[in-house]
């Protein structure tokens, strides 16, 4: 049986206490121009996150569905109506200050015009254009999984 150092010990317990968040996060998907698939990226606006790259999301309110949550979320902040379809992954990624839980949905946009009402900027990326954003650490664990659907 091994010990327990007391660094260990230490991070343990405050994992225990480290607050959870947990949210869903829409992978918007469509075609471009060419014929190309695209994904939907925002810009972070505020928080000690400000200026990451991220999926659009938001946190689950009590009584609602991830779906529900996923839709009045984007409505919110970006003035969109979307359907959400499968679920991608759900991430788990400890930040500095929480534990992040991120269930990832695609979804597509049914009416609107992705308007920013929270984030700082916005952008459509191919497969190929991925790696162009600064993408904050628990959305880019995503990108793999993403960038093999958009090749198929």
């Amino acid at each position: 049986m091994s010990e327990i150092t007391k660094e260990d010990a230490y991070l343990r317990f405050n994992k225990e206490l480290m607050r959870r968040v947990r949210v869903v996060a829409a992978v918007i998907k469509a075609v471009n121009e060419k014929g190309e698939p695209i994904i939907f990226a925002t810009q972070r606006g505020c928080s000690p996150l400000k200026g990451g790259w991220e999926f659009p999301s938001g946190k689950i309110e009590p009584g609602e569905t991830q779906q529900e949550a996923l839709k009045r979320e984007i409505m919110e902040e970006l003035d969109t109506e979307i359907v959400v379809g499968d679920l991608i992954d759900t991430i788990e990624y400890d930040y500095p200050d929480f534990h992040l839980s991120m269930d990832c949905f695609w979804a597509e946009v049914t009416a609107g015009h992705l308007e920013l009402k929270e984030a700082e900027a916005a952008k459509w990326l191919t497969k190929d254009q991925l790696d162009r954003v600064a993408w904050l650490p628990a959305d880019v664990t995503l990108i793999e999984k993403i960038r093999r659907n958009m090749e198929n």
